[in-house]
């Protein structure tokens, strides 16, 4: 699926619409884990790796996923260990053949699918980021999820420097587990979301928790697994399950995002009913996660 051209690694690009990728990463000015340059369709992230944190550059030929290295050429073993990360984080070896054959028969997704085929569900693979981000994102407008997640990001992540710019990582789980509450509070976290952050940072650095043995469960037992957790309530689960754990059924029907999504592609005056949501969403079982991927990709105002 990939191959190494000497500095350069050319993966398999399949049916990427790399430009709406892009678009989605581009959604909001306070992100700062990767950089998007629309004028020339580039996106730079930094990835933690075993031994070191590399910069990463990633763009699109005709027929590839072009990743090269703007700051320096990782070993063998750290480009192997990034090529898998992209991967998942783009989710491209999922067959989309099936879900756009869905989209075609469904009033819903036909319309939100039809021109954006190529479109893959941006995820999270850092089971610790997502669960953090889905703390964050709790109750609160997405402006101010970012600007928790910034915070969070300029005290205790770790940082590269290319051409006079910043590229962050996500604080690694077992940073955050030796911090207090009121550490976090003192970047504008609530008392419950500082305890829950705490709690869960906990049980992943000491392995209580693992993406891989989670991802080897059925549906049902993993989000039950998750919820089990304090914080982490079925929003949140499926948010995981959806954005890290790859799980393309799971489906976060009490999102705000995904309701409004839903009465703008309606064309109704009043947001839809959950049972109304869950109706419709059975014609999507197996491809749930990504009809609501693209159902948030409309209310971007694509």
């Amino acid at each position: 699926m990939w191959i190494q051209k000497g500095n350069r690694i050319e993966i398999e690009r399949h049916d990427v619409l790399f430009e709406e990728c892009l678009r989605y990463l581009n959604r909001n000015q306070n992100e700062l884990l990767h950089e998007v340059d629309i004028e020339n369709k580039v996106i730079r992230k930094a990835v933690r790796c075993e031994k070191e944190i590399v910069l990463i550059q990633l763009e699109a030929t005709d027929q590839h996923l072009l990743l090269s290295f703007p700051l320096h050429v990782p070993d063998s073993r750290s480009k192997a260990e990034i090529v898998h990360h992209v991967i998942d984080w783009m989710d491209l070896e999922r067959d989309l053949a099936p879900f756009y054959q869905l989209a075609k028969q469904d009033h819903i997704l036909n319309h939100i699918v039809h021109g954006r085929e190529g479109l893959r569900m941006i995820g999270v693979p850092d089971l610790f980021e997502a669960m953090a981000w889905s703390i964050m994102g709790q109750q609160v407008s997405l402006h101010v999820a970012y600007l928790l997640k910034k915070r969070l990001v300029e005290r205790y992540g770790e940082s590269v420097v290319w051409e006079g710019k910043e590229y962050w990582t996500f604080p690694e789980p077992g940073i955050i587990a030796k911090l207090t509450k009121e550490d976090l509070l003192s970047l504008k976290f609530t008392n419950r979301k500082a305890e829950y952050l705490l709690g869960v940072a906990d049980i992943i650095a000491t392995g209580q928790l693992k993406k891989t043995a989670l991802q080897q469960m059925p549906l049902p037992v993993m989000e039950k697994s998750l919820i089990a957790i304090r914080g982490i309530g079925s929003w949140s689960a499926n948010y995981v399950m959806m954005r890290c754990l790859r799980h393309p059924d799971a489906f976060p029907a009490a999102d705000v995002g995904l309701h409004n999504a839903l009465k703008k592609v309606i064309g109704s005056h009043s947001k839809p009913s959950l049972s109304e949501i869950m109706e419709w969403s059975e014609k999507w079982t197996d491809w749930r996660a990504y009809a609501t991927f693209y159902l948030w990709m409309e209310l971007a105002g694509g």
